[in-house]
């Protein structure tokens, strides 16, 4: 995958360059310390990953991936954590606390690898086609998939699609996140976030911040927060 460099600080750079040349199928092409020259360096170059700080001078991160290419991933490296929420509003892949560790930055890299993997395949006529009772069916990868809604974890919503995430698989399709969210039980399913519907079946543990199912680590939104503690976490909660 050819990457980028985006962050003021030249020990930083210097810090995420010394993680790629560690990571296989890394290809550094361009290292820079502001926004400003890097909309013409996207317009002109195949970029399909950009690590990218948020506090900087002029256009901040979050506002420049606003703004990339839709075939360009983004992976925020930063050392203030409270700016996760807002990183998954703009399709961030991933969200890298400073300093950052190897194991951890290689694993957002294989995330974003996958998700470049998927989004090569032609998913411009993939749908649902259906929905019963307990399951719907949903064109992926050339075929039709019978999807349960208790083995659905969650959905997430990756620029102008949505991957399905099940117990035994990740499904990708052409749809928005509000589409498939209208058409789930309300009963079972919640939005967290701009992207991220949970089905709360799954929950494994809750802070302010983030909703823990398994291994992953879901955001919740500012705007969502009030309606799913309130509506899913409150209520429940056993008391004296």
């Amino acid at each position: 995958m050819n990457c980028i460099i985006v962050d003021d600080e030249p020990l930083a750079r210097e810090a995420i360059q010394m993680l790629i040349d560690q990571t296989n199928g890394l290809h550094l092409i361009g290292s820079f310390n502001g926004t400003g020259l890097v909309g013409k360096f996207l317009a002109s170059h195949n970029v399909d990953l950009i690590f990218l700080d948020i506090q900087m001078p002029g256009i901040n991160g979050i506002d420049f991936a606003r703004n990339i290419p839709k075939e360009s991933f983004v992976i925020f490296t930063t050392a203030f954590s409270e700016f996760a929420t807002d990183s998954y509003e703009v399709d961030a892949i991933d969200y890298l606390i400073k300093p950052v560790k190897l194991e951890r930055f290689q694993k957002a890299v294989d995330k974003a690898r996958t998700y470049s993997k998927l989004l090569k395949v032609d998913y411009t006529n993939n749908n649902i086609e259906g929905v019963a009772e307990d399951y719907f069916f949903i064109k992926a990868d050339r075929k039709i998939f019978k999807i349960y809604f208790d083995d659905i974890l969650f959905i997430e919503g990756l620029k102008d699609y949505v991957v399905v995430h099940t117990q035994n698989q990740k499904l990708i399709t052409a749809m928005n996140i509000k589409t498939i969210y209208d058409q789930l039980p309300k009963n079972s399913f919640v939005r967290v976030s701009k992207s991220y519907v949970i089905n709360s079946k799954h929950i494994e543990s809750v802070d302010n911040n983030t909703v823990y199912i398994g291994e992953n680590e879901i955001p919740i939104g500012n705007t969502y927060r009030d309606f799913f503690f309130s509506e899913f976490v409150t209520k429940r909660i056993l008391s004296r």
